[in-house]
């Protein structure tokens, strides 16, 4: 394994110029490669499209949506019997019974799935995880002698995100790099 150190730049020239600089400095060129890392969720590792098959946030919204399909069931209908009350007491002749059970499923019906897609959201959470924002990222192959060279360099050029990774470092170009790990931020 290589000890690597990459920082994200907003554009190719700017990522370029930095280069240059570590270069001037004594990194070797085969040592440096710069690539685009995409946004999260547009790295396209399944077929059709996002980065995960499952949203882990999303774990326990099966649940929730169950408490919540019963809750608003039984505040539907407590509803629809109110709204069936009152048609009674506002019209001189009844309504046919059909019309009341009619506006008792209707109000159940609306009731169970405001429930089941509150309850869905009130266990969805989102995520704490560091991720990897989009844009140019120059990876640099350091030693023991140059890591902090290579950060200071980084950072001094305006580099977002300053990472160290250990990975697979081939023919110049980082051979292992998963967009989707996130980045360990190199201290200062």
């Amino acid at each position: 394994m290589s000890t690597i150190i990459a920082g994200r730049f907003e554009t190719f020239a700017h990522a370029e110029t930095t280069a240059t600089r570590l270069m001037a400095k004594g990194v070797r060129q085969d040592d440096l490669t710069m690539f685009y890392v995409n946004p999260p969720g547009q790295h396209g590792t399944y077929p059709i499209g996002g980065d995960e098959a499952v949203d882990p946030g999303a774990k326990h919204a099966g649940r929730g949506a169950g408490r919540g399909v019963l809750m608003g069931a039984a505040l539907g209908a407590g509803v629809g019997i109110c709204l069936a009350a009152a048609l009674r007491a506002w019209y001189a002749a009844p309504p046919q019974p059909w019309v009341l059970i009619l506006v008792l499923v209707c109000a159940t019906g609306v009731g169970a799935y405001a429930g089941s897609l509150m309850g869905a959201l009130s266990q969805t959470r989102g995520r704490n995880v560091r991720v990897r924002h989009a844009g140019v990222l120059l990876a640099a192959h350091v030693s023991s002698d140059n890591t902090s060279l290579v950060a200071n360099e980084l950072r001094q050029n305006g580099a977002q995100d300053v990472e160290r990774a250990d990975g697979q470092w081939r023919d110049g170009n980082w051979e292992d790099f998963d967009p989707l790990v996130p980045p360990v931020p190199v201290g200062r």
